[in-house]
């Protein structure tokens, strides 16, 4: 008689019987990291007393049946004033959005951008998404090395880093401080200057190449010629009226962004100084705007709809149940006015 009345049990009764909401249950049975483990397994007990399906099974009918929730989180703004989501995440999330609609898959984006554990583990408690795509590591590295090691599913946009636990896809970084630099060498700069942080892991690889081409050309790595500062137009600018108000001669700036690349433009033209004739300029990213500055902004471009595509696509198989590897993407010089050629 008991197996008679529970032949056709729904979500909507499992959901009663263990007092939580359908969502709840589906995610449960389908394994998702979402929900603890203590509630998974109560739940699956229920469903299997109740005759509903085995739990391993039923995971892989919910899985081929349903459209995964997946949220992205944007990277931190920049600075106090810098734009919540900047010209080179808006690229970025473009090639995601691109992706996810050809799978005709939706996506949610975040309003809130977790920035330390607090934040980060109140975000997950209340956003209860199948998958999640963080658009860079920035502090949460370790967090993130945390959220792997408890099974949470998610892939990141960003650099490759030794103890890494979790799958990311981002461009080299190192490949792309190392070309920018070696392009400015080759016409002849000696004083090459770099902006940007390096307590972000990707301006800190970028630095790094730019180093080791300094290095390789035997050219002196001047600390003085290192402003650490935000990718901002004005904290950029800032780097730079610093530069010229202390007399630290420089003939060339290796950016870590175009939007940095932009407030150091304007500032150069504010001081007098000629681009390219004084000072070559090489940005990062390739965003739009990069072709019409005045002059024309030469950068290094990142595949923004690759790297959508890889992201969507890795965090699918993670869903799946596989284990994808992280992947380096190519950058290219793409030059333009303001180094002279």
């Amino acid at each position: 008689m008991a197996t008679n009345k529970t032949k056709n049990i729904r979500l909507d009764d499992l959901a009663d019987l263990a007092g939580v909401s359908v969502s709840t249950v589906s995610r449960a049975l389908s394994g998702s990291a979402a929900v603890n483990a203590q509630t998974r397994a109560r739940i699956r007990s229920l469903a299997e007393a109740a005759g509903y399906s085995a739990p391993a099974r039923r995971s892989r009918v919910i899985w081929q049946q349903s459209r995964p929730s997946v949220m992205v989180i944007p990277p931190p703004p920049q600075g106090q004033d810098a734009p919540h989501v900047d010209p080179f995440t808006l690229s970025l999330l473009g090639g995601i959005v691109a992706e996810m609609r050809r799978r005709q898959l939706d996506l949610c984006v975040s309003h809130c951008v977790p920035q330390d554990q607090h934040s980060l583990t109140g975000f997950l408690d209340q956003n209860h998404y199948e998958g999640l795509i963080f658009l860079g590591q920035s502090q949460l590295h370790p967090l993130l090395n945390k959220l792997a090691r408890e099974g949470r599913r998610f892939v990141v946009w960003g650099a490759a880093v030794p103890d890494q636990l979790y799958c990311s896809i981002g461009s080299d970084n190192y490949e792309g401080g190392l070309r920018a630099t070696n392009h400015l060498i080759r016409l002849g700069r000696r004083r090459i200057a770099f902006i940007g942080h390096s307590r972000v892991i990707e301006l800190a690889q970028r630095r790094e190449g730019y180093q080791a081409a300094l290095a390789a050309a035997k050219l002196e790595i001047d600390p003085a010629l290192f402003r650490p500062c935000s990718l901002t137009p004005e904290a950029a600018a800032e780097a730079i009226n610093d530069l010229v108000d202390h007399a630290i001669p420089f003939d060339a700036l290796v950016c870590g962004s175009d939007l940095a690349a932009v407030g150091a433009l304007r500032a150069l033209a504010r001081r007098g100084i000629s681009v390219p004739k004084d000072v070559s300029v090489v940005g990062y990213d390739n965003i739009d705007i990069a072709a019409h500055t005045h002059p024309s902004l030469t950068t290094i471009q990142q595949d923004t709809n690759k790297a959508g595509r890889l992201l969507v696509s890795k965090l699918m198989r993670i869903l799946a149940g596989d284990q994808p590897s992280s992947e380096r993407l190519a950058t290219n010089l793409i030059v333009r006015e303001s180094c002279g050629a």
